[in-house]
């Protein structure tokens, strides 16, 4: 197997060419076609903008037309988009193209069941397994399935996300905000816009063209925010945002160019749920200690799950949340699905400007300031010696061995996990200084490169 091709929780990416080809995405969709679904069931298949989404989309669609199965075909739509529209036509499951905030050169498959999740780990294995078997049984010419579309995907999942007591939309359209956009070239173009122009904001808009040519490294992270900070400035906005190619993840900009990183998209949209109805909130584990701050406020909980949107979404159910997510930007609402959704966030984040009267840099300022360092390095060991050397090394630190190694303290934590989307280790600090934070992630960075 080719070191770039990974198979996970989050579905199976590679590079376009040489890990991703037709030929393995028409194998690849009618395995998964064949398992959640069978002859006369119906697939939704939506895709971002990248260059190879069309190609894919086809080829995704002719193996699971070989299966018999019947395909709602999306075009280029956010992934919570398909996700909704998966559950709207009750379909028996979806498939997502996109890589999300990958480079340019990968792309993917993300797997949808039923449910509007993405797949369990069991099954996303009978998958894997019946892929790179000889036993997929293809329908003869009487039993191929057909293709037909959906033009009103994205007219519905506005309406719903408007429909959410969490969004006064006449008092936003009230405000007249002032928003800059930055699409990065991805499906955010199809929908965003939109939306913001709906809720009554003159909104300005870089990278909007849907063509997948990513002007910048498409995760919305602050160091890749630089262009959206200065268009702020020009535009003299309230607010600048920025989603990723496949709309699931929000980054923010306040209204002085600052990025004020990914972890606040969900620390608002966790105030904002939490002061009209009280109850559980699941978080991953790389997820900022700014939400315990929050949900302390109201007198709740915060658990955490192992990071992937599907595991936050098992805990979310299993504990009856009312809102949940993951620090990178990425907020999960169950009363409109169980999965990360920018557009939600978005119109969350507007709806707690309108109602508070505040800036988003006073939003900011409200909570206890924390220093988060993201860093990674390539998975060229096996991860789990690491584990027990930084356990040593932090004796004393409380430990959750979910997903990887984190070690907690009162006021900080590290956290080190192999990655689910990428072949690289991902090594997560955060404390009350850069300092401290960077100590932290030295040490981990030190304890792997002995390995």
């Amino acid at each position: 197997m080719s070191d770039t091709l990974i198979i996970s929780i989050s579905g199976v990416r590679g590079i376009v060419g040489k890990d991703l080809t037709p030929d393995f995405v028409a194998r690849y969709a009618a395995a998964f076609g064949s398992v959640v679904a069978g002859p006369g069931k119906t697939v939704v298949l939506g895709r971002d903008s990248r260059t190879s989404g069309e190609l894919f989309s086809i080829s995704a669609a002719a193996g699971l037309r070989s299966v018999g199965c019947d395909v709602i075909d999306l075009g280029i739509v956010p992934t919570p988009t398909t996700q909704l529209a998966v559950e709207h036509h009750h379909a028996a499951g979806g498939i997502v193209i996109t890589a999300s905030h990958n480079p340019i050169e990968w792309n993917a498959l993300k797997l949808v069941g039923s449910d509007g999740v993405f797949l369990d780990n069991e099954t996303g294995v009978r998958v894997k397994n019946l892929a790179s078997s000889d036993a997929i049984d293809r329908v003869g010419w009487d039993g191929i399935g057909r293709t037909i579309g959906d033009p009103r995907s994205i007219d519905r999942h506005i309406e719903q996300v408007f429909s959410l007591p969490y969004v006064d939309t006449d008092a936003v359209i009230a405000r007249g905000f002032k928003v800059a956009l930055d699409c990065v070239r991805g499906a955010g173009g199809k929908i965003i816009p939109r939306l913001l122009k709906e809720l009554g904001c003159d909104v300005s808009v870089i990278n909007g063209e849907t063509d997948g040519r990513f002007p910048r490294a498409p995760e919305p992270v602050p160091a890749n925010l630089g262009e959206l900070s200065e268009f702020v400035k020009k535009t003299g906005a309230d607010v600048g945002m920025a989603v990723d190619p496949d709309v699931d993840r929000l980054a923010i900009v306040d209204e002085t160019g600052r990025p004020i990183g990914e972890d606040y998209t969900l620390a608002f949209a966790v105030e904002s749920v939490l002061t009209k109805k009280t109850g559980n909130v699941v978080v991953n584990l790389s997820t900022s200690r700014i939400i315990d701050d929050v949900a302390r406020g109201f007198g709740v909980a915060v658990t955490r799950a192992p990071v992937g949107e599907a595991n936050v979404a098992r805990v979310m159910r299993e504990t009856n949340a009312v809102i949940g997510g993951e620090g990178n930007g990425g907020v999960i609402l169950p009363e409109l699905h169980f999965g990360r959704d920018a557009p939600l966030g978005v119109s969350m984040i507007l709806d707690l400007m309108s109602r508070t009267g505040a800036k988003i840099s006073e939003l900011v300022e409200r909570n206890p300031r924390y220093v988060i360092v993201k860093d990674k390095a390539p998975r060229t060991v096996e991860v789990a010696p690491i584990y027990g050397a930084l356990e040593k090394k932090f004796d004393g630190a409380t430990l959750d061995h979910q997903d990887g190694l984190r070690l907690s303290w009162s006021d900080s934590w590290l956290h080190v996990r192999p990655s689910g989307t990428e072949p690289i280790v991902r090594m997560i600090a955060e404390a009350p200084t850069q300092e401290a934070a960077d100590t932290l992630v030295a040490a981990a960075r030190e304890v792997l490169e002995a390995q």
